[in-house]
C-alpha cells in the first residue's frame, strides 16, 4: 500500500499533528499521562501471546505519540500493532493513570484507514457488511430470513454432510457450526406497537436499542430483555429510526461512518429518558459517542446528553430495583466479564447480583473472568490466529464443573461457544438476562407470576 507523502497538504489544518495528515487524529491528552511504567503489560492479551513491545499497550501508545511528534510515519509497520490490538480496555483498568489506550487505538485506526484505504476484495467485503448491510435493518432482516431458510430447509445439513462447508477457512467453519437458530427480530415482531406495556403497574418508560446483529442472530435475548423490563414495571419503546451503534465501524477505522450512525441514533432516541442496551460492545460505543465529535461542538454536546441516558440492562435493573424470582433453576454457572462491560463501562457486580438472586443458581468463580475471549467485535474474523490463541488461554480458566457460562455480550457468546465446542466442553452459553427471564417464566408456569399469584 502507498505511504502518503508527508509534504502533501493535510486534510486537517490544526497544528502539531506531526505525521498525522488527516482529520480527527489521536488526542495528546490521552497519551500525556503514560509514563511507560509497564503495569499494563500483564493485562494485555496480545503481549501475553507475542511478548513484543510494539504489541503491548505502552508500546502502542509510544508508536502513536511518535507519529504525532513526526518521528514515525503512518505505514504498514505502524498499522500492524494498531490493528492487532483487541481494544479490550484491560490496560486502562490496570493503568494507575487510566490512560485511554482504547480511544487512542480507535483514533489511530481512523488515521490508517484515511491514509491507507482498503483495496480489492477486502474493501468490497468491508463496504458490503459495514455500509450496505449493518446500518439497514430491512436488509439485515432479509439476510436473517435467508439464514433461517438455510437452517430450516435442510440445506445446512446437506452442506455439512457433503463437505461443502470445508471450502471455507477453518475459523469460518467453526463460526458456522455454532451459529444460533435465527428467529423473528423484535423490530419486526413489534413493528406495529408504539409501546410494549409493563406487566402490572407501570413505573417508567424506557427505550431499547435492538441492535443490528443482535436482533437477527440473538432475537431471543432481545425478547428476554423486553420480558424482564416489562415484568419489572417498565413500558418499553423500540424507536423505529434507530440504527447500528457504529462500534464495528469505529473499530475498523471508519470514524466518518461511525459519526453518521451516531447522529442517527442520537436523533432517534432524543425523547427517551433512558436507553437500555443488552450488548456490552454497543453500550460502550453509545457511551463514547462524544469522542467522535471533537470538531462539531453542537453534536458533541448532544452526544454527551445522549450517552448520559445509556444504561446496560444489568445496571439499570440493579439501580432501579427488580423483583427477585421465586422459582428455582438449579444450575451451576460461571460468569465471564465482557471486556466492554467490565473495562469499558465499569460494570462487574451488577450482573453477578442478578444471577445470585435467582434461587437454585450456584455461582462458581472463574479465574481471570475479565480476560478477553478474543471476540472483540469482528476481530475473530479479521485476526483469527490471534483470536484463537486468546480464546485458548480463556478456556483454560473456565471451570470444568459448571453447566452454563453467563455473559452480557453477543460477540463473546459466539466466541465462547466456539471454545466450548473446540475444546470438548459441554457448557451452555447464555446471556445473563436470559437466566433471569427463564426464572420468571418458570415462576409463571408454577402459578406465581406477575399475572396471577397463588
Amino acid at each position: 500500500m502507498a505511504i502518503p507523502n508527508i509534504e502533501q497538504k493535510p486534510a486537517c489544518t490544526k497544528e502539531g499533528l506531526g505525521n498525522y495528515l488527516w482529520s480527527d487524529p489521536p488526542k495528546e491528552n490521552k497519551w500525556a499521562d503514560c509514563v511507560h511504567c509497564g503495569l499494563c503489560l500483564e493485562a494485555c492479551p496480545t503481549y501475553e501471546q507475542l511478548g513484543q513491545e510494539q504489541h503491548s499497550p505502552r508500546g502502542r501508545v509510544h508508536l502513536i505519540k511518535s507519529v504525532a511528534e513526526g518521528r514515525l510515519f503512518v505505514n504498514e509497520a505502524f498499522a500492524d500493532p494498531v490493528f492487532q490490538c483487541l481494544d479490550c480496555r484491560a490496560c486502562t483498568t490496570a493503568c494507575p493513570a487510566s490512560v485511554d489506550v482504547g480511544g487512542l487505538i480507535e483514533e489511530a485506526r481512523g488515521q490508517v484507514r484515511q491514509a491507507m484505504p482498503l483495496t480489492g476484495w477486502k474493501a468490497m467485503t468491508s463496504k458490503f457488511f459495514l455500509e450496505t448491510l449493518f446500518p439497514h435493518h430491512e436488509r439485515l432482516h432479509a439476510a436473517g430470513s435467508l439464514l433461517k431458510f438455510y437452517q430450516k430447509s435442510g440445506l445446512q445439513k446437506l452442506v455439512r454432510k457433503v463437505g461443502l462447508i470445508n471450502i471455507m477457512p477453518d475459523h469460518l467453519v467453526e463460526m458456522e457450526s455454532i451459529m444460533p437458530e435465527v428467529k423473528t427480530p423484535v423490530r419486526k415482531k413489534y413493528k406495529n406497537e408504539k409501546v410494549i406495556k409493563a406487566k402490572g403497574e407501570s413505573k417508567r418508560e424506557v427505550a431499547m436499542l435492538s441492535g443490528c446483529i443482535m436482533d437477527v442472530m440473538f432475537s431471543e435475548i432481545n425478547e428476554s430483555t423486553i420480558s424482564v423490563l416489562t415484568r419489572n414495571g417498565n413500558d418499553v419503546v423500540i424507536p423505529k429510526n434507530q440504527t447500528c451503534c457504529g462500534a464495528l465501524h469505529v473499530h475498523a477505522g471508519d470514524r466518518e461512518m461511525g459519526r453518521k450512525l451516531a447522529k442517527k441514533n442520537i436523533e432517534a432516541f432524543e425523547s427517551a429518558e433512558k436507553v437500555i442496551v443488552n450488548a456490552a460492545g454497543c453500550g460502550c460505543m453509545l457511551k463514547e459517542y462524544s469522542e467522535l465529535f471533537h470538531d462539531e461542538p453542537e453534536w458533541q454536546e448532544r452526544a454527551k446528553e445522549f450517552s448520559a441516558k445509556v444504561e446496560d440492562i444489568s445496571k439499570f435493573l440493579y439501580d432501579t430495583g427488580y423483583e427477585a424470582p421465586k422459582a428455582e433453576l438449579k444450575t451451576r454457572i460461571t460468569y465471564h466479564d465482557a471486556c466492554h462491560l467490565a473495562h469499558g463501562q465499569g460494570i462487574r457486580e451488577e450482573p453477578r447480583d442478578l444471577l445470585l438472586h435467582i434461587p437454585g443458581v450456584e455461582m462458581v468463580h472463574m479465574p481471570n473472568a475479565d480476560r478477553c475471549c478474543g471476540s472483540a467485535g469482528i476481530y475473530n474474523l479479521t485476526n483469527p490466529e490471534m483470536a484463537g490463541a486468546v480464546l485458548e488461554s480463556k478456556m483454560e480458566n473456565v471451570p470444568d464443573d459448571v453447566e452454563m457460562i453467563s455473559m452480557g455480550n453477543p460477540g463473546c457468546m459466539l466466541q465462547m461457544a466456539v471454545g466450548v465446542q473446540k475444546y470438548g466442553r459441554n457448557q451452555k452459553i447464555v446471556h445473563t438476562i436470559q437466566l433471569l427471564d427463564w426464572a420468571y417464566q418458570k415462576e409463571e408456569e408454577l402459578g406465581g407470576g406477575r399475572d396471577g399469584k397463588k
